[in-house]
């Protein structure tokens, strides 16, 4: 079996194409400096018969402690003397041996780090074996995944001017960020320009439950609002326990369950309806799986997410969420936000991707302009 001989680490400021903000924070704008919005960190892994394996995920620290400089040091420093010792099919035994070296306290231990390097396994056993890295996890159930567009914090017009432009996908994910009056005003907004598709509310933390409350008496006449995410801060999983039972919309988890360990303990609390499933937070594919499989046994729905991936990363969680029935249209957003996605070989029609069956993730990563692009993380 062809083990990992190489380990490369590539930090590149991927540009966006819109201004995007959520209830945490800033996620990026075209005229952002990287160190503003987080670089996207690049996995490349060479086995040694010279076969290669790309992973990819964003450091955003609006979003989770992780940042592109940790990221590279875990990698480089941590994760990559394990790689060497391990073929790109030994990927639990990777997460078995990275989970002891780097001591997770409460949930798993710097996951988008780990996320990156399990893409990239995943990518290269693909080619190993001849088969897209669905095949490798079981077997797709779908050939295509509808997307939901992200409608980021903004003024009204903004707001507006983004669902429409957004007319193709079949569903609206509209970011709420604790402000009252401007959050009513861009819901409303939305579901005027969806018609009758599914509004999914992601507060991303902004709310405490009497004001979301509020909020939701404000816009109880629309009654295409599926669910709200994570409205309350992450740690207060009693919180989202209380918000169930006093309001009527369904609640979904999100930055408060990372592991299938942390979901447990959610639903053991009553603390959700649905869970946002992301292979960033995971830590890697099969970890995404099994907090489906934790979300099935409990009874929950499950929600797709990225964290506005590029095109590796995005291919990855279409490989992942063809195995699940999704409450609703996937929230991958890399597409409809970045300005390029730095792979070829994906085929998105009408907000529709279609999920690739080339061996490994199936998408010819542009190295000549990630090696080109790469940047300096010390002078940053």
């Amino acid at each position: 079996m062809s083990r990992i001989s190489q380990v490369e680490v590539f930090p590149v400021a991927v540009p966006f194409a819109r201004r995007f903000v959520l209830g945490s924070g800033a996620v990026g704008a075209p005229d952002a400096a990287p160190d503003q919005a987080g670089a996207v960190i690049f996995v490349k892994l060479t086995t040694e018969d010279g076969v290669v394996g790309w992973g990819e995920q964003r450091a955003l620290p609006s979003w989770s402690y992780e940042t592109a400089e940790t990221m590279a040091v875990v990698i480089r420093r941590h994760l990559a003397p394990i790689l060497l010792e391990l073929t790109p099919f030994d990927v639990e035994l990777f997460h078995q041996r990275a989970a002891k070296r780097l001591s997770p306290a409460v949930s798993n231990g710097f996951p988008f780090a780990r996320a990156a390097v399990d893409v990239a396994m995943h990518d290269a056993a693909g080619k190993l074996a001849g088969v897209p890295v669905h095949a490798l996890l079981g077997g797709k159930i779908h050939d295509e995944i509808p997307l939901c567009s992200a409608i980021g914090v903004g003024d009204q017009d903004a707001v507006r001017e983004h669902a429409l432009q957004s007319s193709d996908y079949s569903a609206y994910k509209v970011k709420i960020g604790g402000d009252l009056d401007a959050d009513t005003a861009a819901i409303h907004t939305v579901a005027e320009v969806a018609g009758g598709k599914p509004l999914w509310l992601d507060a991303n933390q902004s709310y405490r439950p009497s004001a979301l409350k509020q909020l939701l008496d404000r816009t109880a006449d629309l009654r295409t609002i599926h669910c709200v995410e994570q409205p309350v801060p992450s740690t207060d999983t009693l919180a989202m326990q209380r918000l169930r039972e006093l309001i009527t919309l369904p609640i979904a988890i999100d930055e408060g369950s990372f592991s299938a360990q942390d979901l447990a303990r959610a639903i053991r609390l009553d603390a959700a309806d649905l869970v946002v499933i992301k292979v960033c937070k995971s830590g890697g594919l099969r970890n995404a799986l099994k907090t489906a499989q934790t979300a099935l046994a409990g009874g929950l729905e499950i929600l797709a997410s990225g964290l506005t991936d590029c095109g590796i990363a995005f291919a990855a969680a279409l490989h992942v969420f063809s195995q699940l029935e999704l409450a609703l249209p996937a929230e991958l957003n890399g597409p409809e936000l970045l300005t390029d996605l730095y792979v070829d070989g994906l085929s998105i029609t009408k907000a529709v991707a279609t999920v690739p069956t080339a061996p490994g993730l199936g998408v010819e990563v542009d190295e000549e302009r990630i090696r080109a692009e790469s940047i300096d993380l010390l002078y940053r």
